[in-house]
């Protein structure tokens, strides 16, 4: 029925759309819009009202449609006037549904990868700084168990960006057991006694590992506020698990070697 429907403007200048009809097309809607003078004539694509203009005289085989049209409102029409309704409704004609398999292979192997980099770091640790390397492993044990907690209390979801940034933590949990051992190191070579040395070692070594944690808590903020949602995983678990990195790395640690080694001037294999 219609032939064409092209954008135009109408006697002001103001944007129009102009259509044409078939013959057969002139000949109904004359008949309709005849007895429609004065009345409204929806324009409706797939059960929606897209314009619904004012019939002012009977429209045979061409017509304009006028209105406060933008230039892409009275675009928009024309395209709906050409296009039509869709030919045919959609219909579902198979649905299936599709276990996570994927998703949980991915999640098994960052899981595994997370147990092997606990055990690497920590047969390191060991290996490095013996007794204190072994107490670091204990407060990095402790570290998980209250990332775990804070994530339950906060009803916090467990996604896989979330357990990247767990295994991230792993290797952070020791960075700064690592510096402070550095120095309780300097500080025997410089003839220090073990306890002597221990003092020395976390009070020199307190600024380093503070200024570090702060600087990923703030980037992991950062991403917090303004990341997408696998994104805000990552950095949930990432700042928590800095907060505490610093708690265990600064005091747990430090009253373990306290209870331990604190009683002892020398000892082989303290650190």
């Amino acid at each position: 029925m219609l032939k064409d429907a092209r954008v135009s403007t109408d006697q002001a200048g103001n944007p129009a759309v102009n259509f044409e009809l078939t013959s057969e097309g002139a000949e109904i809607f004359g008949e309709a819009t005849n007895k429609m003078i004065g009345k409204r004539l929806a324009i409706v694509l797939d059960g929606k009202v897209m314009s619904a203009p004012v019939i002012r005289s009977r429209i045979t085989s061409s017509g304009q449609i006028t209105g406060r049209f933008t230039t892409e409102e009275a675009n928009d029409l024309a395209v709906v006037l050409r296009a039509g309704a869709l030919p045919a409704p959609v219909e579902i004609i198979e649905e299936t549904i599709i276990g996570p398999t994927l998703g949980k292979e991915s999640i098994d192997k960052t899981l595994t990868a997370g147990i092997v980099s606990f055990v690497l770091v920590g047969l390191f640790m060991i290996f490095r700084y013996a007794v204190s390397g072994f107490i670091a492993v204990v407060a990095l044990l402790f570290n998980l168990m209250l990332l775990w907690v804070t994530m339950l209390l906060f009803d916090i979801t467990l996604t896989l960006p979330g357990i990247a940034g767990i295994i991230l933590n792993i290797g952070m949990g020791v960075d700064g057991n690592v510096v402070i051992f550095e120095r309780i190191k300097e500080e025997l070579k410089n003839g220090k006694t073990l306890r002597v040395a221990i003092e020395e070692g976390f009070k020199r070594g307190f600024n380093a590992v503070f200024d570090s944690h702060i600087t990923v808590i703030i980037a992991a903020l950062a991403l917090l506020e303004f990341g997408n949602a696998p994104l805000k995983g990552f950095a949930a678990t990432l700042s928590i698990g800095t907060f505490i990195n610093l708690f265990t790395a600064v005091f747990l640690t430090k009253m373990l070697l306290d209870l331990v080694l604190g009683g002892k001037k020398h000892f082989k294999y303290a650190v």
